[in-house]
């Protein structure tokens, strides 16, 4: 590692060289003089505000002893004229330019010996944490985790005041250097878990992290892909993963992403929610369940339906509305396929759609599109209905990769029905089974626990909303 050589001239032309001072117009150089003494700082134009910078030149002003070159002059000096909280002292230039581009201010003297300060005056563009618009609850907090670290950490501080709870700073990507935290609780969560992700992250061999949580959960588990079960699992409320932290979870933040890793997890906890938590205990579970009961029967409702349509002979007097009346001019296989493909295509239309624009459009233009196909005779009346079911009871949880693994499995076991009837639902269910027990998690916690293995007291306080909490 390159150090500081103590000599002012070169190590301020050795940074001027690295961080290319002339060529990168937001990268600050302010040369001062103050008690006959040169001074530098370094540091980023938008992460320090102009008014702290004037305020600790104007305090520089009135110093009159800026050290004598001698061994702790630095030290001294911060110790005793540096009005900040946050202040270090680094010899290493790997660091300090590290610091700059982190959005601290690096402070050369030519009276410090062969060290610099690092003061951390900077303020972070940010919006407001504000509730996450695709985790939100009935009633409850509404704050949510926002693109800025510290302010992510900070909330969950808010929530847990205990000196247990731990905030370890790691760092990802040999460009990027995106700023990580891994939180946990001492004595609460798995200690194999936490080494294992610490040297996970360390190990990490990736340019960067640009992406947020993606980057990081890709770069983490690396393998596995073709299964489409969601491996770690991702929130945007601070309630949620303080809560999880308390249960003995660990939570990866990541700087640059809205959204918290936890550690471990299984399917289940996927379709817990918040609001279970805020409304009563009878309330709270019976909305749980209702959960579980739509979104499970979404898997298998349009296989069913059509198992049904092919053993119409079989079907007793009672199931006869089933049946279409109007079928329509397409076979019905195609037609719910065509329909999967559609309200994919209208969801990608309601993202690029303006905000003006976009209730009206989604709305209207499905409505427009499913008359006008039943008009026309390419889809039934009843697969309109089911599909719309099946659209609807995708948003009973608010995970997005769990939703489109179920919509896979309900896809290859309508297609394996149509195929093979009987038989081919049975091996679609089975392929669904396979790939949710074998799905490979980061922590080695069964993605089907607590029923594989199976721990009674905690299946129960997944299927029912705890009168108390622990």
């Amino acid at each position: 590692m390159e150090k500081l050589s103590g000599n002012f001239e070169l190590d301020v032309s050795r940074l001027d060289g690295i961080l290319k001072v002339k060529e990168n117009f937001d990268i600050i150089k302010r040369e001062t003089i103050f008690g006959n003494v040169r001074q530098v700082f370094y540091y980023i134009d938008g992460f320090v505000k102009a008014e702290s910078m004037q305020k600790l030149m104007m305090h520089f002003s009135t110093v009159k002893d800026f050290g004598d070159k001698s061994e702790g002059a630095a030290s001294r000096f911060s110790a005793s004229s540096v009005p900040a909280v946050e202040v270090d002292v680094q010899n290493v230039i790997d660091s300090l330019v590290f610091s700059v581009l982190s959005g601290c201010t690096v402070f050369l003297c030519e009276g410090f010996d062969a060290n610099a300060l690092v003061i951390d005056l900077r303020t972070y563009p940010a919006r407001e944490t504000s509730e996450p618009e695709n985790d939100k609850v009935m009633r409850g907090s509404r704050d949510g985790f926002v693109e800025t670290m510290l302010f992510n950490t900070a909330m969950l501080r808010r929530r847990i005041r205990d000196p247990r709870l731990a905030v370890e700073y790691a760092s990802a990507g040999k460009s990027s250097r995106t700023d990580l935290a891994l939180c946990y609780i001492r004595g609460r969560a798995d200690e194999k878990l936490v080494k294992k992700l610490r040297e996970k992250l360390s190990a990490l061999k990736t340019d960067s992290v640009v992406l947020g949580h993606r980057s990081l959960i890709e770069s983490i588990i690396g393998k596995g892909w073709l299964n489409p079960f969601p491996k770690i699992r991702i929130t945007e409320r601070p309630d949620v993963a303080a809560a999880s932290v308390l249960e003995g979870s660990v939570i990866l933040v990541c700087d640059n992403s809205p959204e918290v890793l936890l550690f471990p997890t299984s399917i289940f906890d996927f379709l817990q929610e918040a609001d279970d938590y805020y409304f009563p205990p009878l309330t709270g579970t019976y909305l749980r369940i209702i959960r579980h009961f739509v979104f499970w029967l979404s898997v298998v409702a349009t296989p069913l339906w059509y198992l049904a349509l092919k053993n119409e002979a079989v079907l007793p007097p009672w199931l006869d509305f089933l049946i279409p009346r109007d079928p329509g001019q397409l076979p019905i296989i195609v037609q719910l396929f065509l329909t999967e493909f559609a309200l994919d295509g209208l969801k990608l239309a309601s993202l690029n759609t303006p905000d003006t624009l976009s209730n009206s459009l989604s709305v209207v233009g499905g409505l427009l599109l499913g008359d006008f196909a039943v008009q026309v005779g390419w889809l039934s009346p009843d697969v309109i209905l089911y599909m719309s079911f099946v659209a609807i009871a995708n948003f009973t949880q608010s995970s997005y990769v769990l939703g489109y693994a179920f919509k896979y499995l309900r896809m290859l076991t309508l297609l394996l029905t149509a195929l093979f009837g009987i038989w081919g639902f049975i091996a679609g269910i089975l392929v669904g089974l396979v790939l949710i027990v074998t799905n490979n998690t980061f922590g080695g916690k069964s993605y089907l626990y607590p029923l594989i293995p199976f721990n009674a007291k905690a299946m129960g306080r997944l299927l029912f909303r705890p009168a108390k909490f622990d």
